[in-house]
């Protein structure tokens, strides 16, 4: 570039000069040629412009109006919305009402309805009950009391209300004298064989012959007490007077002159008798198979009575209670007591003891059989009319 300096000053030379040094009405045309433009673009773009700004303004103006007008309509629109709430918010509210209204007035008439049904369901019972024959009445009551006697007996545990029941029934056939319930009156029959078959337990007897044993234990002789057979309850048979003793005078009035020693002899022999009698009642040789009943204090065979009584209270209470198990257990420990304490060979004992083995075998389980024969036939006999 230094090489070429008088080139570089031609150039500068041949520039045109600068706009902003020449005022602007000395533009001539070669001028305006040279600034490269056209001053009627100029005024085309200005039209354009101001064209384009006219419709700008225009749609402006335009969707100002729109939007105008679309916030008046959702005005309206929002007021009649709310116009339109409200009345739904009236009809419903009156909608509930008469829901209300209508729940209860059907209320009320499901209830008359259960009322009519109730008073239908009476009428055709009595209906019913008016149009039934003798028999069919003597059927149902039959059948009813028979029904009630089966829980009676499964409460009190006796067979005496079915069986009383039964009979009465059986009567009650017989007296009326139809040959068509003779069928009824087999299946009583048979019930009344198989209720009566089996071995029921009479409560009240036993809890007399517990209340026996009870006051008897009394008057048990303990093996303690070393007292005679004739005062722990055996009776003493009375001593027959020797045979020698009672000729003896007979024989001296006949023959007076019998000799003084075989008089003697006869009255030694006597003597001797009777003393060897009174000797064997005071010694009494029994076996013991517990010795410790032997050692029992005096003051403690109340206690041993007591207990005994207790015992017997406890069996009598779960008898009543039908505890057959509890009632076998006491009578078992009973005794027990006996058999260990007491004198087993005195008739108060042997009694007691019988009396408690009585007691034990009738004291079981009993099922009473049920009449289902005599139910049979009596619904076959009230259908078949």
């Amino acid at each position: 570039m230094n090489d070429h300096p008088a080139a570089a000053v031609s150039a500068e030379s041949s520039l045109p000069p600068p706009v902003a040094d020449l005022p602007f009405t000395d533009l001539t045309p070669t001028h305006r040629t040279a600034l490269g433009f056209d001053v009627r673009w100029l005024y085309a773009l200005a039209a354009v412009l101001a064209v384009l700004a006219g419709v700008s303004l225009t749609l402006a103006w335009k969707t100002q109006q729109r939007v105008q007008a679309i916030e008046q309509e959702m005005v309206r629109r929002l007021d009649e919305g709310r116009l339109q709430s409200n009345e739904a918010q009236l009809l419903s509210k009156q909608s509930h009402d008469s829901a209300l209204a209508t729940a209860a007035k059907v209320a009320l008439l499901e209830a008359r309805v259960a009322e009519v049904a109730i008073q239908r369901s009476q009428l055709e019972d009595l209906m019913q009950s008016l149009s039934r024959s003798r028999d069919e009445n003597m059927l149902v009551d039959i059948d009813a009391g028979i029904r009630i006697a089966i829980q009676q007996t499964a409460i009190t545990g006796s067979a005496e209300p079915l069986v009383a029941m039964l009979k009465q029934a059986d009567e009650r056939l017989m007296r009326s004298g139809q040959p068509r319930l003779e069928g009824v009156r087999r299946s009583i029959a048979r019930d009344l064989d198989r209720v009566k078959a089996v071995g029921l337990i009479d409560i009240p007897t036993l809890t007399i012959k517990l209340d026996e044993a009870a006051r008897m234990v009394d008057e048990l002789p303990l093996l303690a007490n070393a007292l005679p057979r004739s005062v722990v309850g055996k009776v003493k048979p009375p001593v027959a007077p020797a045979p020698e003793a009672a000729s003896a005078p007979s024989s001296a009035a006949s023959a007076p002159s019998a000799p003084w020693w075989q008089t003697w002899n006869g009255g030694w022999s006597a003597v001797t008798q009777r003393m060897w009698s009174e000797a064997k009642s005071l010694i009494r040789v029994t076996r013991i198979d517990h010795p410790e009943a032997m050692l029992l204090a005096p003051d403690n065979a109340f206690f041993v009575r007591e207990n005994l009584k207790l015992r017997l209270l406890n069996a009598r209470l779960a008898l009543l209670s039908r505890q057959f198990e509890t009632t076998q257990s006491d009578l078992q420990l009973v005794q027990t007591a006996l058999d260990r304490y007491f004198d087993r060979s005195a008739r108060s004992t042997v009694l007691l003891s019988q009396l408690l083995n009585q007691v034990a075998a009738q004291s079981r389980e009993v099922n009473v059989p049920k009449p289902d024969d005599t139910l049979a036939a009596v619904a076959a006999a009230a259908a078949g009319r």
